[in-house]
């Protein structure tokens, strides 16, 4: 695990508190290691889709987007996902990574981010059977191939839902494709500077799809049991691996349950963590959930997926991020301080607060912070 917060109980408001004014800085703002990789702090920019690109580059939206956030003091700022290949893409507006060009034109943010005191991250993804629809704001609706939209491929032959066209099914040799594109993307992102690696197997997205049983039926290698279900991921790990340095920590970013009967389930992904554990490829489990099924009935609530990074932390010994509607800084330390996780990862508040963290530092009291000078006019300072 990575280096740790070590702590005798279950601390909250008041005794949360009584324990800042013993250390020196909140739990929030210690420094943390994976590997090579120091970051100032453990606040995570959730990797959050722009829907701004064109032919998968990176243009000065996406730049502004993760500058200000690495210049409003997170540790590790991600990119959105960023694709493998053009059938990848959750959108025709998503970035890519299949190209040098795309990964020039995210290095130049790589390294204002590292300029700016954080590490960069990128997450690497393929949407399978949920790609080639449309924006958010147009209705997130699948596109017709007329219209711009493309074929789709998945582990089986079923859509994701009813109203949505049926994916062509990944044979061997697909297969071994999508693992090769990985690995060319992999290489790419590391020549762009990036420092930490999130493979993305959550959302219902390609790699969850081989983990789920209610969206693999295959009868070979890649489907039925446990076993043969996980084993895309593994090799998935191993294809990020052939291509990124030992010294440079991966993530997997992971759905802990489907919140579907007869799904993926909690117990499934702590079999898995301890997998990866055991094969040590692997430093943090970025822990969200659902988004395979139409199906699912989530109980949402601030702070509702700690849990899941509470329990793959304690049961497997592998470092988690805990996210979900995490936006009180009290709330985010309480995380840290009672040994939930190791970094809390944080999306829409750092979306509508780009210096969500040092406002979170001032209102924790915390002495160890490297403010811009240019905002030591603000109220924030």
């Amino acid at each position: 695990m990575a280096e740790d917060i070590k702590t005798d109980s279950r601390l909250t408001g008041e005794s949360a508190r009584r324990v800042l004014r013993r250390d020196p800085d909140p739990h929030l703002f210690r420094p943390i290691t994976f590997r090579g990789v120091t970051a100032r702090n453990r606040i995570m920019l959730s990797p959050m889709c722009q829907y701004s690109a064109q032919d998968g580059l990176a243009n000065d939206w996406h730049f502004a987007h993760l500058a200000a956030r690495a210049s409003g003091g997170a540790g590790l700022v991600f990119t959105e996902a960023v694709h493998t290949e053009p059938r990848g893409r959750i959108t025709p507006y998503c970035l890519g990574l299949w190209t040098d060009q795309q990964g020039d034109a995210l290095s130049r943010i790589a390294a204002f981010i590292s300029s700016q005191g954080a590490v960069p991250g990128i997450q690497l993804g393929h949407a399978g059977r949920k790609a080639s629809v449309g924006r958010p704001w147009e209705g997130s609706s699948p596109v017709p191939i007329e219209a711009g939209g493309w074929h789709t491929i998945a582990p089986s032959k079923i859509p994701y839902s009813q109203d949505w066209s049926k994916p062509a099914q990944l044979d061997q040799l697909g297969i071994s494709q999508q693992l090769s594109s990985l690995a060319a993307a992999t290489g790419r992102a590391r020549k762009a500077g990036f420092r930490v690696l999130e493979l993305h197997a959550a959302h219902g997205y390609l790699i969850h799809q081989f983990l789920s049983p209610l969206s693999n039926l295959r009868q070979d290698q890649y489907g039925g049991d446990f076993v043969n279900r996980t084993r895309f991921l593994l090799e998935s790990v191993d294809a990020v691996r052939s291509e990124w340095p030992s010294e440079l920590p991966l993530f997997i970013r992971l759905s802990v349950t489907d919140w579907v009967d007869g799904g993926w389930t909690v117990d499934d992904s702590v079999a898995l963590v301890k997998i990866l554990k055991e094969r040590g490829d692997v430093d943090l489990i970025d822990c969200s959930s659902g988004g395979n099924d139409p199906r699912q009935k989530i109980p949402i609530h601030p702070g509702y997926q700690v849990p899941f990074a509470s329990t793959i932390r304690l049961k497997t010994g592998m470092a988690t991020g805990a996210v979900g509607l995490i936006s009180a800084p009290d709330h985010a330390e309480a995380i840290l301080a009672n040994g939930d996780a190791d970094l809390v990862i944080l999306g829409r508040s750092l979306m509508a607060d780009p210096v969500w963290p040092l406002r979170a530092a001032k209102q924790l009291k915390t002495v160890n912070v490297d403010w811009p000078v240019q905002y030591e006019r603000s109220d924030i300072y």
